[in-house]
């Protein structure tokens, strides 16, 4: 890939799903199977978001850190980042929003997943906590998938943030395809995201350039335990 396209400035790696999403198109040719497996078992499932471009994932992170849009802590309470360091807000911002040019969204190799058929109508989607939790409407769903990923009949679909390390905080819906999403990762590092961030306008920039290395192991290289050792290589 590119660094264009590893950065989510250019589309051209990616294919457009039935449902009309962006996706690599080994990931999407998965993605379908998925669904008709998940079908035969009782599933609606579908996707709440995939590609995000560069430009897309910069106004949710400058929105951020200026204070247009809210930054919450694990707990869901409001975090007020003028009362941290710089580094300390670029942490908070990470635990549920990734640094622009390293989100697993520019890839076409991750999305975000619900079932659309255990949904009240007239329900406002929210990818929460509550949503995909044991007892929650999405839980059945998920728990099937669980199943799947342990006997490895998910198509290469993982879950990168299934656990809390300390980095992104756990996204039970967030799926990755591993066959693609281990070749964009490896290509991630200081160097390429150096000379592409540098002068994009990115908000908290120097704290962010300062700890660059920190924040690629941290949040982005998610360990080697998130699928099974046979996609690793």
């Amino acid at each position: 890939m590119t660094v264009q396209q590893l950065t989510g400035q250019h589309e051209s790696h990616l294919v457009t799903t039935a449902c009309g999403h962006l996706l690599q198109a080994e990931a999407a040719a998965a993605f379908a199977a998925l669904q008709c497996d998940a079908l035969a078992a009782g599933f609606d499932l579908a996707i709440a978001s995939s590609f995000r471009s560069f430009e897309r994932q910069c106004a949710i992170w400058n929105g951020k850190a200026s204070g247009a849009r809210p930054v919450y802590g694990d707990g869901g309470e409001a975090v007020e980042l003028g009362k941290l360091a710089p580094s300390d807000q670029v942490h908070a911002i990470m635990r549920f929003s990734a640094l622009p040019g390293t989100s697993r969204h520019h890839w076409g190799s991750d999305l975000d997943i619900f079932d659309a058929a255990a949904m009240p109508r007239g329900y406002q989607l929210q990818l929460s906590l509550a949503e995909v939790a044991g007892g929650g409407m999405f839980d059945p769903l998920h728990c099937w998938l669980d199943e799947r990923m342990a006997c490895d009949q998910s198509y290469g679909f993982f879950r990168p943030y299934s656990t809390d390390t300390g980095g992104v905080a756990p996204e039970r819906w967030h799926l990755s395809h591993a066959p693609c999403a281990l070749r964009c990762e490896s290509a991630c590092n200081t160097e390429v995201l150096q000379a592409l961030l540098s002068d994009q306008g990115i908000a908290l920039w120097k704290p962010v350039q300062d700890h660059l290395d920190e924040i690629l192991q941290r949040y982005v290289h998610v360990g080697n335990d998130w699928c099974p050792a046979a996609y690793l290589g």
